[in-house]
């Protein structure tokens, strides 16, 4: 785990209980590139992270930074945006916001835009959870001409 070790338990305990009951689908490895390309087109954004194999872990499902998603062959899709929200608060270093309210921001929109989920209970679960987040959080690797 991460610097944030309180807060990323926080919002896996968060996930598991409220996330991963509303979206059950799940995204082949065939298909996570496809997906994250159009995630992050659809942001806005150009040179989304490459989507490449993870060697098993027991601690670690999956992992995601600016340039890659490491992935098992199979993935829930909330665990999948999970980490393109992470590509999206991470800068050209690899230095993120973690699990922090700008992290928060980008995933719930994502829950919301390509999961379907209600932007109003996820808000409501995660002030219940203390989990803070930032509704107009924007990825950190806007292109000026892009939309969002």
């Amino acid at each position: 785990m991460s610097r944030d070790q309180p807060r990323a338990r926080r919002v896996y305990a968060w996930e598991d209980r409220v996330v991963a009951p509303l979206d059950r689908s799940r995204v082949p490895f065939a298909q996570m590139q496809a997906l994250v390309d159009y995630v992050w087109a659809e942001a806005g954004l150009r040179w989304p992270p490459r989507v490449r194999r993870k060697r098993p872990s027991t601690r670690v499902i999956a992992t995601g930074s600016r340039l890659a998603i490491e992935a098992p062959p199979e993935l829930p899709s909330w665990v999948l945006l999970h980490e393109v929200a992470h590509a999206m608060t991470a800068d050209h270093d690899g230095a993120g916001d973690g699990h922090g309210s700008a992290f928060m921001g980008i995933y719930v929109d994502l829950l919301v835009r390509h999961a379907r989920l209600d932007r109003d209970h996820l808000a409501a679960t995660l002030a219940a959870a203390g989990i803070l987040w930032d509704p107009a959080a924007k990825p950190r690797f806007l292109d000026p001409s892009s939309p969002a």
